[in-house]
């Protein structure tokens, strides 16, 4: 019998592989984009306390720009994750190309992503003073929304007052129980401070939900709840209708209406499940990172509220905001109680073709950034807790959208 001679797989000689980091992504690469326009960004703040100092003995800190990059781009392709990013730091082509030759874990990620929201905030006040003055976007129109976000937190973490009070009395026992087992020879230090750390960190938020349950109390809710892993977020309602731990990210967006980039110029993190009086505070924020005012807002029928719309209008903002009854506009004039002058000119406005025509360009703006947000950024559920670490998110997400925009037009202006 003819015996065939085939090629089989060896698996036990050495090969040798050349490579060239900077070969393997294309010029054009939206990680070349963001590596470059973060470059030409002022990211001194990231390093304000920095021990790493010419001169001093100690490990080098870790590239801001590499770190930041990293994030921005992981964002954009929806990888929210940490350990993730971590994983494909070794296994994808386009994040060891933003590394290069230096290593990154997952710990060391997300201390970046949480601990920098001044820096964070500063640097999307700084890129969006660079849009308006090279006259990339303007502040003529501007829609704003918010949309509910799941929290890091399950629903059975929600606890009344005497149930919170039982977890601190566990918690204590169980740091006890783990601070006797430090002489056992069978646990390593390191599973020790491990576990220790653990304990200890169980038994400070079981602290933080008693303290929210007890501002709760004195602000006259009855049996409130709070969660033992989220003390800060809320129980709201979501847009599938159910109701589970979350916060309302609020967001400001420009943009043209024919189409073209969205742009991001305010962002606000809150948790409370509702719109109301959204809108000052959102005007606050566009004039503190921008040092102006919107000529027109637009929002939905929920940021209805009288002292919004009297506050928008005494401060020279034009408020197209539609009512909460949409057949408002059908019925005879009405007198209402509580109508200031201001309040009289929105409800005549609302009630004309130009401006109802203009409220229809708000849906392509923030319903938009909201569908980016939860869609190819992949923000459905946040995975830190806090509002601090929350909004550290939001601000990356708001970056990320914003830089990958407009990196080429800033490259090039």
């Amino acid at each position: 019998m003819t015996r065939i001679r085939t090629a089989e797989p060896c698996r036990s000689q050495g090969v040798i592989h050349w490579e060239l980091p900077e070969d393997t992504l294309p010029q054009d690469h939206r990680a070349r984009l963001l590596w470059r326009v973060v470059d030409t960004l002022d990211l001194s703040r990231f390093t304000r306390n920095a021990k790493a100092i010419e001169g001093v003995a100690g490990r080098r800190a870790l590239s801001t720009r590499m770190l930041l990059t990293l994030w921005l781009y992981a964002i954009s392709i929806g990888v929210g994750s940490a350990r993730e990013i971590a994983r494909r730091v070794v296994s994808d082509t386009v994040f060891r190309w933003i590394v290069g030759d230096q290593r990154v874990g997952h710990s060391k990620l997300s201390e970046f992503r949480g601990s920098h929201r001044e820096a964070l905030d500063h640097l999307l006040t700084d890129i969006l003073g660079a849009l308006i003055h090279r006259e990339l976007i303007t502040l003529d129109v501007v829609a704003q929304d918010g949309t509910r976000v799941r929290a890091h937190a399950a629903g059975a973490s929600f606890r009344r007052a005497n149930s919170l009070e039982q977890c601190r009395e566990q918690a204590a026992l169980h740091v006890k129980a783990v601070l006797a087992e430090a002489d056992d020879p069978e646990t390593s230090s390191a599973e020790f401070k491990a576990r220790l750390a653990a304990a200890r960190d169980y038994e400070k938020r079981i602290g933080a939900a008693i303290a929210v349950v007890q501002d709760l109390q004195l602000s006259g809710k009855e049996e409130p709840r709070a969660s033992t892993t989220d003390a800060e977020a809320r129980i709201m309602k979501m847009a599938d209708g159910g109701f589970r731990p979350g916060y309302n990210l609020q967001l400001a967006t420009v943009g043209s209406e024919l189409g073209g980039a969205r742009t991001i110029v305010g962002v606000r993190v809150t948790n409370i499940g509702t719109d109301r009086r959204s809108i000052t505070p959102m005007l606050d924020e566009i004039e503190r990172r921008t040092g102006k005012l919107p000529s027109t807002i637009l929002a939905d029928g929920d940021h209805a509220t009288v002292e919004c719309i009297t506050n928008a209008t005494q401060r020279g903002v034009v408020p197209v905001i539609a009512s909460k009854k949409k057949e408002d506009h059908l019925l005879p004039p009405k007198v209402y109680t509580y109508d200031t002058k201001e309040m009289v000119a929105w409800r005549e406005r609302m009630k004309q073709s130009d401006f109802r025509a203009l409220y229809r360009v708000r849906a392509g703006l923030c319903e938009f950034t909201n569908a980016r947000l939860k869609g190819s950024q992949g923000i459905q559920q946040f995975l830190v807790r806090g509002i601090e670490k929350v909004t550290c998110v939001a601000l990356l997400a708001a970056l990320s959208a914003n830089l990958v925009s407009h990196a080429s037009a800033l490259l090039t202006s």
